[in-house]
């Protein structure tokens, strides 16, 4: 049995972080001996993997630059003898493949989750240093896997593992006892954004798009599940424009599958992501979306086939998009069942699985 560790910031419930979550649950228990180490602190996710009879380890990093945690990686690496380390994610690229070298790991699998413009010269460096020492590079996107190409990082490292998806069933409460939940109107359309709020999603942009509806029509409202950084900057925006009684922010949740399928439309305004989890769920409702045309997305959104896309910071053609979803019932059902078709066939959590099965079997026969 080989033993798999997985090395990620933390446990919040995030795109990556579900991935890894999906993944360490399913891989095959027979074969693979799997354990979870969360650098910086845990989270949510903590409670699934731990029903999933997951060893979990916190370190507790603190700092950017944080030798004391790397000393205890490093100890735990040398305790655990992991036969590959899977790292998420840039601190935990960087810390854990150091302290698995250091420790005498020999195979090493490094997520490239999202096109990442943030990346300054020297992290950039980094990851073409360690791009040397690690078996297989693996992002979840073309996109992302050509932003990296781009940036310097072995080609022929690089392969692509689409994120999987488990299907969103049927909402265990009704339409009208979520509106009164909500205590909205009978008649509310409900268009979704779902994220963390920080500036890379733009969430800015889906509160002008949704002043533009407004103008209109007035049974429009925004819901943004999410919580973060700009969080009372982008309310006080909100209140400054007086759209209030149409944006509701409700924080951090966790029931959003409950209340995904009861979106006539989902919005995802992010300026880059990797694979949108927000976007994979919705789909997989059946839920219409309207996107930015972004590397990533682009894989998954079919234009005029199973949403909509439109160029970063278009809102006029965001609203313009949704009006018409909104406008024609027909197209709204078309494009949701297209969209819920694409993801039960080709985004899978037993394709993605199966895909890092093999993989991790090639690396380590």
């Amino acid at each position: 049995m080989k033993r798999i560790l997985h090395i990620i910031p933390t446990l919040d419930r995030a795109g990556a972080e579900k991935q890894m979550t999906l993944l360490a649950d399913r891989l095959p228990r027979d074969e693979f001996d799997v354990h979870v180490c969360a650098l910086t602190h845990g989270g949510p996710l903590a409670a699934d993997l731990e029903a999933a009879r997951i060893p979990t380890t916190v370190i507790g990093k603190r700092w950017k630059l944080d030798p004391r945690s790397y000393w205890r990686l490093k100890r735990h690496v040398a305790a655990l003898k992991p036969d590959l380390i899977h790292t998420w994610i840039f601190a935990a690229d960087a810390y854990g493949r150091a302290a698995g070298l250091a420790c005498g790991v020999r195979h090493f699998v490094c997520g490239l989750r999202c096109v990442d413009p943030w990346k300054s010269g020297w992290q950039l460096a980094v990851d073409r240093y360690l791009a040397r020492r690690t078996s297989r590079l693996v992002a979840n996107s073309p996109g992302v896997r050509a932003f990296y190409v781009e940036k310097g990082l072995p080609a022929d490292k690089i392969e692509v593992i689409h994120n999987g998806i488990e299907p969103l069933g049927p909402s265990p409460i009704g339409r009208a006892e979520l509106l009164a939940e909500l205590e909205l109107p009978a008649d509310a359309r409900l268009v979704g954004l779902v994220g963390r709020l920080w500036p890379q999603k733009r969430v800015k942009d889906a509160i002008w798009a949704a002043d533009l509806l407004k103008v209109i029509r007035g049974d429009v409202h925004l819901l943004i599940l999410g919580d973060g950084p700009q969080r009372d900057r982008l309310r006080r925006y909100r209140d400054h424009v007086l759209i209030g009684d149409k944006v509701h922010f409700l924080g951090q949740r966790d029931d959003a599958a409950r209340m995904i399928p009861h979106f006539d439309v989902l919005w995802s305004t992010s300026g880059y992501e990797g694979q949108s989890n927000a976007i994979m769920e919705a789909m997989s409702a059946g839920v219409p979306v309207v996107a930015t045309d972004i590397p990533g997305t682009r894989d998954l959104v079919v234009p005029d086939v199973t949403g909509c896309l439109f160029p970063i910071g278009d809102r006029a053609l965001l609203a313009k998009r949704t009006n018409q979803i909104l406008d024609n019932p027909d197209l709204a059902r078309r494009l949701g069942d297209a969209a819920k078709t694409r993801m039960a066939d080709e985004f899978s959590v037993e394709r993605m699985v199966h895909r890092y099965a093999e993989l991790y079997r090639e690396i380590v026969r």
